[in-house]
């Protein structure tokens, strides 16, 4: 009866251990440790439960220090998990130092850290810096001098910058910069003809201007890859200036039509008033022949030799205004 016991208490204990062993299997991550241990990366037990105390994922701390050690990089995994609270993205900056090193670019720890925390995909940086890549600039408008419009395409090849990746522009300032440079050489073009004849002197004069100053990348071309003659600006231009010429024109020519008519109509209103004066003189006549009799300064012969005078005056006038009959008047 007594071993039966004791087979009692040895299951038991198994019950209760098995549950136990597991429970500690899931919180500590006795394989990724082994791993570890196998693969020369020197982890403690109490760093990986650490982790865990700290809701930090131990597989993206260790299985990227592994790697880093199989590459021949000395990092810290302390550091790693500094990064990984600061919001880094641990395994990106790991792949970018070993590719880094593989290219012989000089990228430390802090570089790459800081690179990432600053929203930068160091990863593709260290890419693009080993692989230049080319960017298409939009279709750029501009006018020659001699007033032909011209649309350029061009093809930029950049390489990034490591040390200019925290706190230099972007592709964005690259593309703008290219366009204005495009515009700048193109305007300054004495003919339409020249810049398609030799469509490189406008990647010439816009790659010494140094346009990837203060950017995170570096200029190595600038190629033409397209141009385009559009309108013709000048004519234009001059058409319109023709056409609000022409209505300038006329609007002065419509004023002095309007002074004209104005100056008529007061010429016509002074004529009335004149006419009105001579008709009111007319009327003074009367009473002044008749203040002549009264105070005899004027005699009837006068007055009848006055009448003959007028009588006469209006038969010589309604001769002169009878129409040509064709006939000559007999004396």
């Amino acid at each position: 009866m007594q071993w039966i016991g004791r087979i009692l208490v040895i299951l038991m204990v198994l019950l209760l251990a098995i549950p136990t062993l597991g429970m500690i299997l899931v919180f500590v991550p006795v394989g990724l440790w082994i791993s570890a241990i196998f693969a020369g990366v020197p982890v403690s037990l109490q760093s990986l439960v650490g982790m865990k105390l700290r809701k930090v994922n131990p597989h993206n701390m260790v299985e990227p220090l592994i790697s880093a050690t199989k590459a021949g990089l000395d990092l810290n995994i302390d550091e790693m998990e500094a990064h990984y609270l600061a919001g880094g993205n641990v395994g990106r900056v790991i792949s970018a130092m070993i590719s880094a090193d593989k290219a012989a670019i000089d990228l430390n720890w802090k570089r790459a850290t800081a690179i990432d925390l600053a929203g930068r995909d160091v990863l593709q940086a260290v890419q693009t810096s080993v692989n230049p890549r080319v960017i298409n600039t939009p279709r750029v408008s501009a006018v020659a001098k001699d007033g032909i419009q011209l649309i350029a395409v061009a093809r930029v090849t950049i390489r990034a910058n490591l040390d200019r990746l925290v706190g230099g522009a972007g592709e964005e300032t690259i593309l703008a910069r290219v366009g204005e440079g495009t515009v700048s050489a193109i305007g300054s073009a004495e003919s339409h003809k020249s810049v398609l004849e030799n469509p490189d002197q406008i990647s010439k004069r816009v790659l010494s201007a140094g346009l990837d100053s203060g950017t995170a990348f570096e200029i190595l071309s600038i190629d033409i890859a397209d141009v385009d003659v559009g309108r013709n600006i000048g004519a234009q231009l001059q058409i319109d200036q023709a056409e609000a010429d022409k209505q300038i024109a006329q609007a002065r020519a419509e004023q002095r039509r309007a002074m004209a008519v104005a100056q008529e109509q007061e010429m016509v209103a002074r004529t009335q008033e004149m006419r009105a004066r001579v008709v009111e003189a007319e009327a003074e006549v009367p009473k002044a022949m008749a203040e002549a009799f009264r105070a005899g300064n004027m005699g009837i012969m006068d007055y009848y030799r006055m009448r003959n005078v007028q009588a006469d005056t209006s038969m010589r006038e309604s001769l002169g205004n009878e129409p040509d009959s064709g006939t000559t008047p007999t004396t």
